[in-house]
């Protein structure tokens, strides 16, 4: 077992693992910016160390300083977390050289599944079903146009080194796409140093469906129940369920097979989550997957009672799954809103500065808040805004909306905007209530519905 693991990210995710490792007796160590140094994350650590100045790319991206505070405080292993460096094969290797346990899945594994084109031809060769698109990468508009005349429009251009939304531009049609192709290789270069591309056909009125899976260095594979991750705004997820009310047990379990089969082909380990758009007729295509914990791990947690982090550390330590196959039951519904300092009427403008006032509406059964904040932190600009997750659980899915709307109603957040309101709205909206949101609902339909009863409000409030 770990004797001290560097936790090598910042906010709520930070906190969540230095609180496992303390239940697990290990030591912590807390990497932190200059903007970042009165952080609940640097306050619950054993030990912390600064690594840089404000921006992500001098401190928390900041490869060399992260490696040496690990070695300057005798840690034996780095838990990435989400984001930053969580993806970067680069630097997993960069631990192995310096005889640092990655607590994550092997560098190649990280390299083959991050470039976007080669993990949809990888899935591709395993059986795996992909959607329709190109074949290998994209570099010039000639070879987009032929990719377009055989899958037709709409279509997506896609980074293949993506993530976070970026790079990504949906061509309408065809006299769009020698624009959004120029402007999708700008945002790839600036973003990932990385101009290549890959295109996939567009499918419309899709979920997007996503299977958390492990695998320990013996082989042994188990995958969890189906997260439903639909309610997005520009790629980005905003609210997230397990399980997927629309599946019956028969596909939950094909999309589990499916996602079994992905995983132990790639010979995978640790944990990780592969991403799939499932259609109307609840057929799933492969998009990608993500070597690392997700954001949304909590409701996997939630309704199958498994401590996620705990397994990361323990099998990334070299001991097996604590749990097999047989014992992963579905249990109950969970929801989990992610809660970002941004301001929905204004294009989800940030809103930094101070939490003046905070009150966490904690209480009864089925609810768990995981922050990374306090009354007094200060919410820099530099970073992703979010700021924590409410989750709820219940029994029945009506129960668990129910408990996320009260914490919704009684959270209380002063000095700082946030998409409290926004969310509160999209779990009452009708197509959320029947669980049929598709991916691009939330952009199209509920937001400017949303915008407009917030501008008559206003309105009439003020004629008052």
């Amino acid at each position: 077992m770990f004797q001290k693991v560097l936790v090598a990210n910042r906010g709520e995710i930070a906190v969540r693992i230095i609180r496992t490792l303390r239940e697990l007796d290990i030591a912590s160590v807390a990497v932190y910016s200059e903007a970042d140094t009165e952080s609940l994350h640097v306050q619950l650590a054993d030990e912390a160390v600064c690594v840089g100045g404000a921006s992500a790319q001098s401190s928390y991206l900041n490869r060399q300083n992260i490696l040496s505070a690990a070695i300057l405080t005798g840690a034996d292993a780095i838990h990435p977390g989400f984001g930053f460096l969580a993806e970067n094969a680069d630097f997993a290797e960069m631990c192995a050289a310096c005889q640092i346990t990655f607590i994550g899945p092997r560098a190649a594994t990280i390299e083959l599944m991050g470039d976007k084109a080669n993990a949809r031809e990888f899935m591709r060769q395993a059986d795996v079903p992909v959607i329709p698109g190109s074949d290998g990468f994209i570099t010039t508009l000639a070879q987009v146009q032929q990719v377009a005349d055989q899958v037709g429009y709409p279509l997506l251009l896609k980074a293949a080194a993506g993530g976070g939304g970026k790079g990504i531009r949906k061509v309408e049609r065809a006299t769009e796409l020698a624009a959004q192709f120029t402007a999708a290789q700008k945002e790839a270069e600036s973003s990932f140093s990385d101009q290549r591309m890959y295109v996939e056909k567009v499918m419309t009125h899709a979920k997007h469906i996503e299977v958390q899976v492990f695998r320990d260095h013996a082989g042994a594979t188990i995958t969890f129940p189906e997260r439903d991750c639909s309610a997005q705004r520009h790629h980005q997820k905003v609210l997230e369920e397990s399980p997927c009310i629309l599946l019956t047990a028969a596909k939950r379990q094909e999309l589990m097979q499916i996602a079994r089969q992905a995983t132990i082909a790639m010979d995978y380990l640790n944990t990780g989550t592969l991403e799939f758009l499932m259609d109307r007729q609840q057929n799933f295509y492969f998009m990608e997957m993500n070597t690392r914990i997700q954001v949304e791990h909590p409701v996997t947690e939630m309704v199958t009672g498994i401590d996620l982090i705990r397994e990361q550390i323990l099998v990334a330590s070299g001991a097996a799954l604590s749990v097999q196959q047989q014992d992963i039951q579905l249990c109950g519904h969970a929801i989990e809103c992610r809660l970002n300092a941004e301001d929905p009427r204004h294009d989800f403008m940030p809103s930094a500065g101070t939490i003046d006032y905070l009150y966490w509406p904690l209480g009864g059964l089925g609810t768990r808040i995981d922050s990374g904040v306090y009354a007094g932190s200060m919410i820099p600009p530099f970073y992703d805004s979010m700021i924590a997750k409410l989750i709820t659980f219940s029994p029945e899915r009506e129960q668990a909306i129910s408990k996320m709307s009260r914490l919704l109603q009684e959270l209380v957040i002063k000095g700082i905007t946030t998409n409290q309101d926004f969310e509160q709205a999209l779990l009452a909206d009708p197509h959320y209530l029947a669980g049929t949101l598709t991916t691009n609902e939330v952009s199209q339909r509920f937001l400017p519905q949303w915008l407009a009863q917030q501008k008559l409000g206003d309105e009439q409030h003020a004629a008052i």
